[in-house]
């Protein structure tokens, strides 16, 4: 995570403030977060899971619905679902962008269907007008998860306000930071908002009464205070991605398969992820070289154990996690170091 003097200050004068929830810092992150997003709100929560479970209250959504969700994605796109007693229903993903593919989209719709996850899987966002005009079709709203998504743009407009509700989070990881778990919840809608506002807070609209059955996931102030100094740096922090990214593709290019970007995409690259065969093997090679890889998700969620899912057949999803490698990638990665990886890949290839 990056630090520096002005997040250190930051710390410092909400410990001088003694206030430590519910204050200043947590408003205008809201504020300044929602504006990034061209959105009208955004509530601040304690982690993206959060956003997405109390999304899903919110909704009202519960024993009996189904939601629609790719399975190649982290389990907490699916589980917050599965948590209040409703039934995941994956579909399959597009081979190139890796996000949800919408011709898999309305076969899988039932009378059931409360919900479309539209996962902005490692910083390329989904295709959501087409997503929007099925939905639209079938009155279901449609959920943004960009936990991996930040200033990621759809045909020019950024993440955040593309679908009804918008989700990201903040974990140490991500483009952006709070020092910890924390995420948010953006919406140009109003009752959304409110609804999500109070379910953070125990239901409460005032200190003592309760009118939702809520719970405490509020975002503290010390890591509303990073993440706003975070979210200063977080247009160029995502330049510096797409220029790793470029350079990458350059190398890389005939060697392994890069990452795919659409024409109608400004991709985030929160993980700049490679497909090639005996991947396992590449992985242990560049390991031994000094290079740390990952795979996002060796797993898929139909086949997480705890989700129940049974037989769900997904050629492309069950075919490109035994394929995809993240290689190394942040916004302070050098020249040196990516023709180091790829000069390394290549001495793996021969």
């Amino acid at each position: 995570m990056y630090v520096d003097d002005d997040i250190k200050r930051a710390v410092e004068q909400v410990l001088d403030s003694g206030r430590f929830i519910k204050g200043e810092q947590l408003r205008l992150l809201e504020q300044e977060f929602a504006d990034f997003c061209n959105a009208k709100n955004a509530v601040g929560v304690s982690s993206g899971t959060s956003a997405i479970l109390l999304t899903m209250m919110a909704l009202g959504i519960g024993k009996g619905d189904e939601i629609i969700v790719p399975s190649h994605t982290f389990i907490a796109s699916a589980s917050p679902a599965k948590f209040l007693g409703a039934t995941p229903v994956y579909v399959d993903i597009d081979p190139d962008t890796y996000t949800v593919d919408p011709n898999k989209i309305e076969e899988a719709i039932t009378e059931n269907t409360k919900a479309i996850i539209a996962v902005h899987l490692y910083g390329h966002p989904a295709d959501m007008n087409s997503i929007n005009d099925i939905a639209s079709k079938y009155g279901i709203p449609v959920v943004e998860d960009s936990c991996q998504a930040h200033a990621a743009k759809y045909k020019g407009k950024r993440t955040g306000a593309l679908g009804d509700i918008a989700v990201f989070s903040f974990f140490p990881s991500k483009n952006m930071t709070v020092a910890g778990d924390g995420g948010i919840a953006v919406t140009n809608n109003e009752e959304l908002a409110e609804k999500i506002a109070m379910l953070r807070d125990h239901g409460r609209n005032n200190k003592y009464t309760s009118d939702l059955l809520g719970l405490n996931l509020r975002l503290s102030e010390i890591p509303a205070a990073i993440g706003r100094q975070q979210l200063s740096h977080l247009s160029d922090w995502t330049d510096k991605r797409r220029q790793a990214a470029a350079r990458y593709n350059e190398l890389l290019r005939g060697v392994v398969e890069t990452p795919f970007e659409a024409q109608w995409a400004t991709h985030a690259y929160h993980l700049y992820v490679i497909q090639t065969e005996a991947r396992d093997d590449l992985a242990k090679y560049l390991n031994d070289n000094g290079i740390s890889t990952g795979i996002h998700y060796p797993v898929p969620v139909h086949r997480q154990p705890c989700m129940e899912a049974g037989k769900v057949t997904l050629p492309v999803t069950d075919k490109v996690v035994d394929r995809i490698l993240s290689l190394p990638m942040h916004p302070q990665l050098t020249d040196e170091q990516i023709k180091f990886v790829a000069e390394k890949i290549q001495e793996w290839i021969n």
